[in-house]
């Protein structure tokens, strides 16, 4: 970085500094003074959170769908400070053929894993769904994947065969028995996304289902996309957990019981455990569900769940974030009833999940993490980077100019099934500050790069210079779903020679689109555009980052980042 640009980073990112380690400060103090935590403790696309527990370090593993890499692992002491440090899917090989990433259709890929540890090794099941468009059909591959330690590396997929549908959850017995329990749609449904949860025994050694399959048990409100399920064993008894009603504002959590493994299963006459569908569509956060369990050291029990939350019109840019749940265990108090079965409470103090909760553990205070930034001085990328499928090769280069990330235009854009030069991390609150310092000098017309905003292949911005005609032409264009592109504005830009900063603010519902070139210390504001929820809709929630392309020409240019740093700005209390 040069003087001027280092001048211009001081002068536009001194307040970054200062504002979030302020911010960290008061969050903190926030924390500790008041023995709480905020939720969601994952910001962020973080739903289908599974949880588990070894000794007195926890890991949280969460669905990926088409990104790259899959399968995000974070690790926390607390419960409350969450740090990413690994990824199931972390090789192109483990992509490319049984488990397509590369191809995969936009909310396809990888759904609902969970995660568990047993004999001193990891293992995350899943399924990746991908349309496949010869045989016009969509296919669930299902799949395990293990590691003796959490950080990899992660095995190969090792594909169940004969596993129809979805979410599938490990168990291990205590008797040494390792079962699946699945989702799928019975052969006779009473009605349309009726779903029914089977079971049937692992042979890991073989990585093959054997033994008879039992179904047992189709949800408790009629069965409704009934999905997600998890088995657990507390007292010598089996208890089904499963989601329900979809992943929307009717999204909850039920539960049932038995005395054997393949049941019959009895529903808790309570159910659903958790759920916001008996709460205003403008509770803070809404459609949770989608559920994990975890035990304590000390006999307590805690849940992971996704919500999303209503910043905007009952929802936001982040989609489905990860969320803790205290659980107390009750047994049912009725004299009248021979069996008095026990039942986890969810938020047992409110029964719904709360903005502000105590602290699992006593002088631990939760530290909020407002901020990112990479100056690309690694020869490896930051964790929070992600591609929207597996990237070609030849994409980008950390070594070509030292210091920087190098995008190369190819002739790919951003659509549906292609992988491009686009790269980015994970959008975590609604207002937020994102600036990007690019070194560019095209020479192939029609050449394009910049920033990107983006949820979908169908839903982003882009925040691009494109060299036409001989000429830097500045254009901010908005892709929105079932309609075309459309280009908000453009301008020729006279005084450019090569560098340039972008910067967008998102604020009180709008997006500031600013620039700054040749090292000004003046930014200028291109458009302010309200923001109306244009990324939240998505499945997966909206990630901020960099995109180059030549627009389907051949040629050798590409982009040099110098910096990327990005800031939010979250209230301590809502």
């Amino acid at each position: 970085m040069n003087r001027k640009a280092l001048l211009v980073f001081l002068a536009g990112f001194y307040s970054i500094i200062v504002f979030g380690q302020q911010f960290k400060i008061e969050a903190e103090k926030f924390s500790a003074q008041n023995n709480s935590f905020l939720n969601p403790i994952l910001p962020g696309g973080y739903p289908d959170p599974s949880i588990c527990r070894v000794g007195d370090e926890f890991y949280i593993v969460n669905s990926s769908f088409e990104y790259f890499p899959g399968l995000p692992i974070h690790k926390s002491k607390d419960l409350v400070n969450w740090e990413l440090v690994a990824y199931g899917l972390h090789r192109k090989d483990q992509c490319s053929e049984l488990v397509n990433l590369v191809d995969v259709q936009s909310d396809g890929g990888i759904h609902a894993p969970t995660l568990r540890y047993h004999n001193n090794t990891f293992y995350i099941i899943t399924t990746n769904v991908y349309n496949n468009r010869l045989k016009k059909q969509t296919e669930f591959v299902n799949f395990i994947i293990t590691a003796r330690n959490i950080d990899g590396p992660w095995s190969e997929p090792h594909v169940l065969d004969g596993a129809p549908g979805i979410d599938p959850d490990i168990f291990f017995d205590d008797d040494g028995k390792v079962w699946y329990a699945g989702t799928h749609s019975p052969d006779i449904p009473n009605f349309p996304g009726e779903g029914e949860i089977w079971l049937q025994e692992i042979d890991l050694k073989n990585w093959k289902l054997s033994g008879e399959r039992s179904f047992l048990w189709r949800g408790a409100c009629s069965g409704v996309w009934a999905e997600g399920p998890h088995i657990y064993k507390k007292d010598n008894r089996y208890y089904l957990m499963l989601a329900e009603g979809g992943t929307s504002f009717n999204h909850a959590m039920m539960i049932a019981v038995s005395d054997q493994i393949r049941g019959p299963y009895i529903p808790n006459e309570r159910n659903p455990i958790l759920t916001t569908r008996n709460l205003s569509y403008d509770n803070w956060v809404v459609s949770t569900g989608h559920a994990d369990l975890v035990e304590l050291n000390d006999g307590r029990w805690l849940m992971v769940a996704l919500g999303v939350r209503g910043d905007l019109e009952r929802g936001s840019n982040m989609g489905r974030e990860t969320h803790l749940i205290p659980v107390q265990w009750e047994r049912e108090p009725f004299d009248w009833k021979k069996i008095k079965y026990e039942w986890p409470v969810c938020a047992p103090k409110t029964g719904k999940v709360e903005r502000v909760n105590p602290l699992p553990f006593n002088n631990m205070p939760q530290f909020r993490n407002d901020a990112f930034s990479d100056n690309f001085d690694s020869k490896t990328l930051k964790s929070d980077w992600n591609f929207r499928r597996v990237p070609k090769d030849g994409t980008y280069s950390l070594t070509d100019h030292s210091g920087y990330l190098r995008l190369f235009a190819k002739p790919d854009t951003i659509r549906e099934r292609e992988s491009c030069s686009l790269i980015g991390f994970r959008q975590k609150e609604s207002d937020f500050e994102y600036s990007v310092r690019m070194v560019y000098n095209p020479k192939t017309d029609g050449s394009e790069s910049g920033i990107s905003l983006f949820q979908k292949d169908d839903n982003f911005f882009t925040f691009t210079l494109i060299w036409k005609n001989g000429k830097s032409t500045l254009q901010l264009k908005l892709a929105e779903p079932a309609k075309k592109p459309v280009i908000i504005e453009n301008k020729t830009l006279d005084d450019y020679t090569g560098e340039i900063i972008f910067k967008v603010e998102s604020k009180d519902n709008k997006y500031n689109f600013m620039y700054s070139v040749n090292n000004s210390e003046t930014f200028t504001i291109f458009n302010t555009t309200k923001a109306n929820l244009m990324l939240s809709k998505g499945y997966t929630g909206a990630y901020l980052g960099i995109y180059c392309t030549s627009n389907g020409k051949q040629g050798k240019d590409f982009a040099d980042f110098d910096w990327v740093y990005y800031k939010d700005y979250q209230r301590i209390v809502d």
